[in-house]
């Protein structure tokens, strides 16, 4: 059984989900061995999904965004990060779902591969989540055209909950994210 307890990345410590939304993850001091099998994870709509927390350098809270123009409808705009300008995308919009409107819960998780960093707009914040390899499994095999299918790396299963994990890489380098 996979352990989803809420804690504090640097001391272990419960956490509770106010406590993680700001949470500056860049200060973490793990190794990658550390860091395997863990997922930050969201929810978007009904659905949770994860993405590997060695990708993820920090959570906001949502902010001013500057609006770019002749971009895809799933590129928000840029964000100024301390200095550092971000482009965000709303991740629900990017898997084809409905947009909704942004409220408390909405968060903003900065995401860095290689040396390209991107904000993805999710619903909610839930938790880090470890999932190893017994508790992942293959995606269904569905037309390609599925929504979001192509950033699909697996299923994290946690008794009855599934969490369908993310590919950071292909969902930041996709060639349709031309900002």
């Amino acid at each position: 059984m996979p352990d989803n307890s809420k804690l504090d990345p640097r001391a272990g410590a419960p956490r509770n989900e106010d406590e993680m939304n700001e949470q500056d993850l860049d200060e973490q001091e793990f190794g990658d061995d550390a860091n395997k099998d863990r997922y930050m994870t969201f929810r978007i709509g009904d659905q949770n999904y994860g993405v590997e927390i060695l990708h993820v350098t920090e959570i906001v809270g949502l902010q001013d965004i500057a609006e770019v123009p002749d971009v895809p409808d799933y590129v928000k705009g840029m964000i100024n990060l301390r200095g550092n300008v971000i482009p965000v995308i709303d991740v629900r919009m990017r898997f084809g779902m409905a947009e909704r409107e942004y409220d408390d819960r909405t968060c903003v998780v900065v995401v860095t591969v290689d040396s390209a960093t991107v904000g993805m707009i999710v619903d909610r914040v839930n938790e880090v989540a470890v999932f190893d390899d017994s508790h992942i499994s293959s995606p269904p095999q569905r037309a390609e055209s599925q929504a979001g299918r192509e950033y699909i790396n697996g299923l994290g299963k946690n008794g009855e909950d599934v969490t369908i994990l993310l590919d950071t890489t292909r969902l930041i380098y996709s060639e349709r994210l031309q900002v």
